[in-house]
């Protein structure tokens, strides 16, 4: 499990992470209103989140937007490095600016990353090339096949062994059409961190020249339309408490995939899950990935799903060692 020093977090802590996670008001005061919610003053709201970035719990807040729905290509990769190489060979991987995230896991594919380029590149030709020039033994591509869901909702307030699963509903999305160059401009601005001051859209709108409303009115649409999944706040999922990242991948028959993955994407404890392909050395085509306080919980997540689906072919691998954790940079 990766080691980390949590902070104390007071009861207040916990009911602004969940806001900032999942209810943030697009507002002109935003955190006037997150006040006004929490029966706090607007620079009391401020002064939390100046600590709570200080203190690393908050890594960044700004617009969520979609890989895909942007035109990018990305992938879950799984390599076999030498055990006493594996630190090297994640470091050179993680140099590439499309690494987002990368993780030592406990399995014989010790190391897991994701890759996304930009449009008009070749996935697999840049693949290759970086698992050559690191030194990778092996590596498996783990596109996503079908996505059942994605979004990071860690419940600050409430034991995740106690969270029930939740009905699934479809949405619906707008076609936007393909990004002109004011759309990418849109997007490089609202994917920088959102700064701590009374007004903190004024000068996002200002370099976009429009008005606040009108950049309001822009969100929406980018929401609507999928290419934006949610404005909100990431958090460090260590430093908040969730020391416990399990990827639990399930060998699910192929004509029960919809209904499996259907099942263990209800689970609020499950932030991502996806379909992804199969290999003779990996015989598992449903992941998803469960975040607990500890390991034990997370285990025990997985049971209850495992008892729900009928399906107790499964593996949990847990990442012993963060390499890199951080948003790609769209269109820079």
């Amino acid at each position: 499990m990766v080691s980390e020093v949590v902070r104390e977090l007071s009861e207040f802590d916990k009911k602004l992470l969940n806001l900032l996670q999942w209810d943030f008001p697009l507002a002109e005061r935003p955190y006037a209103a997150m006040g006004e919610s929490l029966g706090i003053s607007e620079q009391e709201v401020m002064d939390m989140i100046t600590s709570l970035k200080r203190s690393q719990v908050i890594r960044e807040i700004n617009a969520i937007f979609d890989t895909r729905r942007l035109g990018y290509k990305s992938c879950l990769v799984a390599v076999t490095a030498p055990e006493d190489r594996v630190d090297q060979v994640a470091a050179i991987i993680s140099e590439h600016p499309g690494v987002s995230h990368n993780y030592k896991r406990d399995h014989r594919f010790n190391i897991w990353f994701t890759l996304a380029i930009a449009p008009g590149q070749d996935l697999e030709v840049e693949l290759e090339k970086l698992t050559a020039r690191a030194g990778a033994e092996k590596y498996r591509m783990l596109p996503t096949k079908y996505l059942f869901k994605i979004g990071v909702k860690l419940d600050m307030t409430k034991d995740e062994e106690a969270l029930e699963p939740e009905a699934r509903v479809k949405s619906t999305r707008k076609d936007h059409g393909p990004l002109t160059e004011a759309d990418k401009e849109f997007i490089r601005q609202l994917q920088e961190d959102l700064p701590v001051e009374p007004r903190p859209f004024d000068d996002i709108a200002s370099r976009l020249g429009m008005s606040v409303p009108e950049l309001f009115e822009k969100l929406e649409e980018f929401q609507q339309t999928g290419l934006m999944r949610r404005f909100a706040a990431i958090l460090r999922h260590q430093k908040a408490g969730f020391t416990a990242n399990g990827m639990v991948c399930w060998r699910v028959p192929v004509d029960r995939l919809k209904e499996v993955g259907e099942v263990a994407a209800s689970y609020p404890q499950v932030s991502h899950c996806y379909e992804r392909p199969t290999y003779p050395d990996w015989p598992y085509n449903l992941f998803s990935m469960v975040h607990s306080r500890d390991e034990e919980k997370c285990r025990r997540i997985a049971e209850k799903i495992s008892a729900r689906t009928g399906i107790t072919d499964y593996a949990i691998l847990f990442s012993t060692k963060e390499y890199k954790k951080e948003r790609v940079k769209y269109f820079v």
